[in-house]
Order: structure tokens, then sequence, then C-alpha cells
């Protein structure tokens, strides 16, 4: 166990030592606390809740926060291709299944530095700039404001979550960096077009795809499209998060090296 963590320090040192990563959690800081400050109108929100504003910034920025993440995570497996230092790494005495989890594990704890970083920094300035008192926006009757935010929250680290999954698999699978960062960032940001298209109302097997399921949000105010319901798109999701796991777990044993 103990060679196992030294395994996963090691990997946080490759992905924290690089001046862009403090870059990348430095812009996510500045955008967390410079957003609500534009909210409160330099300093006088009295109207908007500090809540409603939290929220709010953590959506602008949430965006920038996924980008980050895919970029880290897009760099794990392909950059050790990238720069030749994959033949030094599998010759160590650790097995190519420790090597591939510990990669991943340092991927995930920086989304959740990063995720944590962005939350709580958006949740202090609001609450320093914005009211305590005035009321948040449409929400629904048996949550408050704290609830409903907390659960948005989580369902928006799932989508990222499962983001991070499909850059690290395309990292392992093709080895290279750059089609991981575009695949992920394609899936990020036409999600919601192909969520119109293939509406689950119109096609019964749009159920079944990845890109209907990952916006949880949509099960704030109730069920989903054509009967969807949040334990099915949970249960949609951890199968196709089983299949990215499982590829990337294949192909990066039985990968060749040696050449």
């Amino acid at each position: 166990m103990s060679n196992f963590l030294m395994l996963v320090h090691n990997e946080n040192m490759k992905i924290y030592r690089r001046m862009r990563t403090w870059v990348m959690l430095g812009i996510l800081a500045f955008m967390s606390i410079i957003i609500p400050y534009l909210f409160s109108g330099g300093g006088g929100g009295e109207m908007t809740s500090f809540w409603e504003g939290a929220m709010l910034s953590v959506t602008f920025v949430s965006f920038l926060n996924t980008i980050f993440a895919v970029v880290i995570a897009a760099d794990s497996v392909a950059g050790e291709f990238s720069w030749g230092t994959i033949k030094l790494l599998l010759i160590r005495p650790w097995t190519r299944s420790k090597i591939l989890f510990s990669k991943y594990l340092s991927v995930l704890l920086f989304s959740i530095l990063s995720t944590l970083t962005m939350i709580l920094l958006a949740l202090g300035t609001s609450y320093l700039l914005l009211s305590s008192t005035a009321d948040v926006g449409m929400i629904p009757e048996n949550m408050t404001p704290a609830s409903y935010a907390v659960i948005s929250w989580v369902f928006e680290y799932v989508d990222l979550f499962i983001t991070i999954a499909i850059a690290f698999m395309v990292s392992t699978v093709f080895r290279s960096g750059a089609l991981a960062i575009g695949l992920s960032l394609f899936i990020l940001f036409t999600q919601g077009i192909f969520g119109l298209i293939f509406n689950p109302e119109r096609y019964v097997w749009a159920k079944y795809i990845l890109f209907t399921n990952m916006d949880l949000s949509q099960y704030m105010y109730g069920d989903g499209l054509g009967g969807m319901t949040l334990g099915f798109s949970m249960l949609i999701l951890a199968v196709y998060y089983a299949l990215f796991m499982g590829i990337s777990w294949y192909v990066f044993n039985k990968r060749d090296v040696a050449a």
C-alpha cells in the first residue's frame, strides 16, 4: 500500500511541478472571485442572494474547470509516450494496472482540488459581497437554497467526472493528448445539441445514449424526457464509465512499448 501511495505521490508531482497547473488554478481562483464581484455591481449586491450568485458563478467557471481537468487527463498517459518516458516508467517494480490507476487517481485528485477551489472561492466571495436575505430564484419547494446548490454542484461534477474518463481513455488508447482534448471538448460543447437531436421522447433508444444522460440537472424538478429517471441515468453513466475504464486498462496492459 505504501508503494502505491508513493506511486500516486510521484504522479501528483508530475502534475504540480509544471507551471501550467498553477496558472490554470490561478485562473480558476481569479474567475471565481471576480464573477461574484461583477454580480454585486462593485460590492453592492443587496438584491441578489449569495447562494444564487455562487451558483451562477460556478456555472460560468465550471466550463473552464472542465477544460483544465481535461488537459491534465489528456496528458497523463499520452505525455509519457510523447516524451519517451513510458519505458522508464514500465521497467520499475510496479504492475501496469497500478501505474495506470495511480495516473487516473492523480487526475481525479486534481479535478477535486480545482472544483473545491472554484466552489469555495465563489461561495466565500458571494457571501461577502451579496445579500444573505434576498430571495433565491426558482428552486423546488422541497429544497433549501443550500441543498439545491450542493446537489447542482454534485451533478456538475458528475458531468466533469465522465468527461475526464473519456479524455483519459482516449489518451491511453490513442496516445494523443490533442485528440483526447479535442474529443472531450467536442462532447462538452455539443452534448446539449445531441440531446435535442436524439430526444428520448422521439426515439426510445436515445435513452441509452451517453449525451442524453450526462446532464443530471434535468432531474432537479422531476423526471427527465421520455420517462427517464435519475437512477436510470446514473446506471447508464456507470455502464459507460466501466466501459471507458475497461478499455483503458485493457489497451494499456496489452500495448507493446518495446519498439
